[in-house]
Parts: structure tokens; C-alpha cells; sequence
């Protein structure tokens, strides 16, 4: 009989190993320039690569692109692959939308930054409201700029200290968020955290997703002055908000004088407006980045009228000096004439719809291939984003979605998913529609899952 301990998400270890160094030597050997051009070029960057997590593909050595158009990329060997990551939702309406990149090209002409706003952040800002709802908006270049300032806003009108997230939630880069459940229930910071000193227990509170008790008692100590939440949890593998657990969630932060941030960075794949609007919720705060500006680094956050107005009370008291809100290259004109552009042709309804029906298609086929090869995962969806999960039955919170995650099983999937042309993201198992992507490439990615769950599964 063989040990049990020895299987990953029902599929034998040594099987995945195998699957993993045959897929390496294969991707290896269809890209020599590739490798030779990192050999010769990396040197001077701190672990081969200009961003840290570009050495999380699993793969022995990252692709160097040499262009990507609508849903298809291209590296520099010549290798093209469907493109199902799109820049982890970055570019989730396709890469270089034709009036994203047309605006782009003829504001460069006219300046690159000038720290005045231009026309086109005047027709943003209805473009804003229109898409998104009567917000106050301010723009920044990331959503984790984004969240820290709608943070400093939170506390400063509340008065209260403390933000409270969700275990294994994602807000980015904000320290405040890297925190967890301790054994004896307290908030400790993410053991993978770097160069942390500060303790996060005096800043932050994490509970788990859908446990409303637990929100409740947090809530009651009244020192939360937000609770900043994903919609729907996207950072490990997707948790969907139990029936009613949204509404909760506002009743209980208005009962207790907290201010409910919504972060839809990932979530804005479930229709336009985001999961914010297609399903009627009324935070105080709204956070978006990624693709407001068709992949350029943009991102914006906007309050109610309420919380303006308890802002400019408070602003009205500040002693002068740096407020700690805002960057020096954040609504730029580039990101205005970008955002102008995708807001008013890309980020539609007509695309979302187009988004809608492929990523049903791609879940449906997903889910069949699961099914008819006995394998003890599932599949769950967001609109047009899509994920497989290498476990048997729906996740409730960020805990659960620990458990739930193979990263092994998983590396080996998306390993040899890109050998067969199909790239899905690194850090987990999500897949994007977008409105360039083709039936027939979607058909393509699900045809090489049912190939490699066909192997893994025999």
C-alpha cells in the first residue's frame, strides 16, 4: 500500500517531481537566448532579477519578453504563449489597449509630469464617479500607495489606531496588513515579513474571513478605526464571501464607528464598477489599482461625501507640513490621459460581458476536465477571474486557504502549462479573461489541463 503522506493534493510526489524536471529541461532548451542573455546581463541586480518576485515563476530561469499584444506574449526566443496571467491583473483588458496606448503616445509629446492636473483629470474624475459611484477621488500609482493613504485618512477622522484585515489577505505592500492569527489567537506579524521592528499588534487586528462573532468582538473593543477588505479573498486561493456576510460586515462596522474600506485591486475583474458595485455594496472607501489605467501604474481611492466632509473638519485643524498623503509622481498626466482612455473605451460593459462569457467557458471546462479525471480539486470564479484549486470543497477563510494551497503540485502545473503555450500566474492558480482573449485560446488552455491532469491523475 503506498503512504498517503507521500500524495499532494491527490497526486503521488514522486509523479509531481518527474513532471517537474522533464517540464524544466523542456523550457530550458526552447530558450538558449534567453538563457545566455541573463547569464551575461544580471549581474547587477540583486538576485538576478529587477524585482524580487520575478524569480517566483516556476521555472529554472525567467522569460525575458520581447512583446505582448492583446492576450499573446512573446519572448525573446520566439516562444509564444496565450496569456492568461495579464500581468496579474495589470493588464486585464489585454496588453497596450490600441486607445490606451494611442492617448499615451500623444501625451508624451506634450510632458511626462508637471504636478498641475490637465483636462483630462476633469473628465477622470466623472469618468470615476460614473464607473465606480459618487467617490471623492484622489489618484496615486499603486494600490498599496493607494491603501496607506486611505488608512492615514480612516485614523485621522476616527482618531482610533488600529486597521483591522482578514487572515491571508492582500492590500499589497502595507505593513499594517502582514500580520495573522497567533497560536493563542493574538495578531503577530507574517513570519515571512522583511525587516520588521515595528510590532503590528499596536496597528492592526486580523480575524478570519466570514466569522462574524469574531467580527463583532474585534469591532466592539472601539479601537478599529477601519476594517480594509477584498470583496472576495484572492491572495492564496479564492475565498468567496459566505450569503449575507457583506451586509454584515456593513452593519456591524456603522454599529461600532469604523470605516469600511473595500480594496478592489483583484475583485475589479467581476464586472464593471467591481464586485463593489455589480453586488450593492456601500463601503466608505474605495481602493482600485492594477488596470484603471490599462497597465499603466495608477491606481485610485476615493471616499463618501461623509467621510470628506469629517476629513476636511480634521484638515482644517492640521498644523502645516507633509501630510503624508500623496507622491511626487502620482497623478501624473500620463496616468490621466491613460486612465481617461480606458475608463471611457476599454473598462465597459460590452467588454466585461465579452470577459463574462469567456471566463464561464474556461470555469466550465476547468471543472469538466476535473471531474472527469477523478481529481480532488475545484474550481471557483469571479467574473473574469478564474482559479483551479488543488483541493476538494469551497474555502471559508484565509486559513483554510493555507491548507488548501500545493505550491509544489501547483509549480509543476503551471510549469508545464507554459511548455504547451499557455502562461496562468505564478503566485497561485488564477487565470484572467480579457476582451481580447479568443475562444480558441481558451479552449487551448483547457485542453492542456486535461493533458497534464490526465498524467497526474493516472
Amino acid at each position: 500500500m503506498t503512504d498517503q503522506s507521500t500524495f499532494v493534493g491527490g497526486v503521488a510526489a514522486e509523479r509531481i517531481a518527474k513532471m517537474r524536471t522533464r517540464e524544466a529541461a523542456i523550457f530550458a532548451a526552447a530558450r538558449p537566448k534567453t538563457r545566455a542573455a541573463l547569464d551575461a546581463g544580471t549581474g547587477a541586480f540583486l538576485a538576478g532579477v529587477p524585482m524580487l518576485w520575478m524569480a517566483d515563476w516556476p521555472q529554472p530561469f525567467p522569460m525575458l519578453v520581447a512583446e505582448a499584444r492583446g492576450a499573446c506574449l512573446t519572448d525573446i526566443d520566439g516562444n509564444g504563449l496565450d496569456d492568461f496571467c495579464l500581468g496579474d491583473t495589470g493588464s486585464m483588458f489585454g496588453h497596450s489597449p490600441a486607445p490606451v496606448a494611442r492617448a499615451l503616445a500623444e501625451q508624451a509629446e506634450k510632458g511626462l509630469t508637471y504636478m498641475l492636473p490637465t483636462e483630462d483629470a476633469l473628465e477622470v474624475g466623472r469618468l470615476l464617479q460614473d464607473r465606480f459611484g459618487p467617490f471623492r477621488w484622489q489618484i496615486a500609482t499603486t494600490a498599496s500607495d493607494a491603501n496607506r493613504f486611505a488608512l492615514r485618512v480612516a485614523r485621522a477622522v476616527t482618531g482610533r489606531p488600529k486597521v483591522l484585515v482578514f487572515a491571508a489577505c492582500y492590500h499589497g505592500a502595507v505593513d499594517d496588513t502582514f500580520v495573522q492569527p497567533g497560536a493563542d489567537g493574538r495578531t503577530v506579524s507574517r513570519p515571512g515579513l522583511v525587516g520588521q521592528v515595528v510590532d503590528l499588534s499596536q496597528t492592526s487586528k486580523v480575524i478570519e474571513f466570514n466569522d462574524l462573532p469574531a467580527l463583532e468582538a474585534a469591532l466592539a473593543e472601539g479601537d478599529v478605526a477601519a476594517v480594509l477588505a477584498e470583496p472576495v479573498m484572492t491572495n492564496c486561493c479564492m475565498v468567496l464571501p459566505d450569503p449575507g456576510y457583506h451586509a454584515e460586515l456593513r452593519r456591524l462596522t456603522r454599529k461600532h464607528g469604523a470605516l469600511l474600506i473595500i480594496d478592489e485591486t483583484h475583485t475589479i475583474s467581476s464586472g464593471l464598477g467591481g464586485y463593489t458595485r455589480t453586488h450593492g455594496l456601500q463601503p466608505d472607501m474605495f481602493v482600485v489599482g492594477k488596470p484603471v489605467a490599462g497597465g499603466l501604474p495608477a491606481s485610485v481611492w476615493g471616499m463618501t461625501e461623509e467621510v470628506a466632509a469629517r476629513y476636511k473638519a480634521f484638515d482644517s485643524t492640521r498644523p502645516g507640513g507633509f501630510s503624508g498623503i500623496g507622491t511626487t509622481l502620482s497623478a501624473n498626466p500620463l496616468q490621466f490621459a491613460a486612465m481617461r482612455a480606458n475608463l471611457a473605451h476599454v473598462m465597459t460593459a460590452e467588454n466585461y460581458a465579452v470577459m463574462e462569457t469567456g471566463a464561464a467557458r474556461l470555469e466550465q471546462g476547468l471543472a469538466n476536465v476535473i471531474q472527469r479525471h477523478g481529481a480532488p480539486w475545484h474550481v471557483v470564479r469571479v467574473g473574469a477571474r478564474v482559479e483551479f484549486i488543488c483541493h476538494p470543497t469551497p474555502l471559508r477563510n484565509g486559513s483554510e486557504s493555507h491548507v488548501a494551497h500545493k505550491p509544489e503540485l501547483e509549480k509543476a502545473i503551471h510549469a508545464a502549462l507554459v511548455n504547451r503555450g499557455c502562461l496562468i500566474a505564478p503566485f497561485h492558480n488564477m487565470m484572467l479573461v480579457s476582451p481580447a482573449t479568443g475562444t480558441d485560446q481558451i479552449d487551448r488552455l483547457i485542453a492542456a489541463f486535461d493533458e497534464i491532469t490526465a498524467e497526474l491523475m493516472a
